[in-house]
């Protein structure tokens, strides 16, 4: 009877400094915060471009807190720490790159960055479609929806012989769609995800 007391004993002490361990870990400080999980999940893979419009939050500090616009040449300008890159980053680097600058200046910086307007994310539609133009998508968006966005194809569109157009370092690409072979369920594969700037031309 007394050994299993004594192993009771070192059951409750081994819960009880676990306990303590835990209760240690919780209330550590953390450097630099990320951002909400649902901003998080939504933004992940998105890469910022000229006119996205961001809101970058220094914790415990209003005057650090304030939307900022990605400028045409790529950048924003940010107190303290002045021009950084922004085109072509996710939220999360361009987080962690404020983080690495701001820490010289407040230590233990405590910031989010979050996409509050996309606007950036642009793709056209131009040709046999019974909307042309210009669609902000804010998303990743593939050729299907796009034509969607544009109302469809008009009952002159040749549906075989649709183009994307995108230019990449000042080189032109090309990519073929058929849209009556995906329709079929044929090659569904040229269902490709449209990136900014690319045109569907649809003769």
């Amino acid at each position: 009877m007394y050994g299993g007391s004594r192993r009771h004993f070192r059951v409750a002490l081994q819960l009880f400094v676990v306990f303590l361990m835990l209760s240690q870990v919780s209330c550590q400080p953390y450097e630099v915060r990320t951002t909400p999980p649902e901003t998080q999940e939504a933004e992940q893979g998105y890469l910022l471009g000229p006119e996205d419009v961001l809101l970058i939050s220094v914790w415990k500090d209003e005057h650090l807190t304030r939307e900022v616009v990605v400028r045409p040449d790529g950048l924003i300008s940010f107190p303290l720490v002045g021009d950084v890159p922004a085109e072509g980053r996710t939220v999360e680097e361009l987080r962690l790159d404020l983080a690495k600058r701001l820490i010289k200046y407040i230590p233990a910086v405590n910031l989010t960055v979050a996409v509050i307007k996309p606007l950036s994310y642009k793709v056209y539609v131009v040709g046999r479609v019974a909307k042309p133009g210009e669609f902000l998508v804010g998303h990743y968006t593939d050729v299907l929806q796009a034509l969607s966005l544009a109302g469809g194809l008009t009952p002159f569109a040749a549906e075989n012989d649709i183009k994307v157009v995108r230019r990449v370092m000042g080189q032109q690409q090309t990519f073929p769609f058929r849209y009556g072979d995906v329709r079929k369920g044929i090659d569904l594969e040229q269902n490709i995800i449209l990136q900014r700037g690319d045109v569907v031309m649809v003769p």
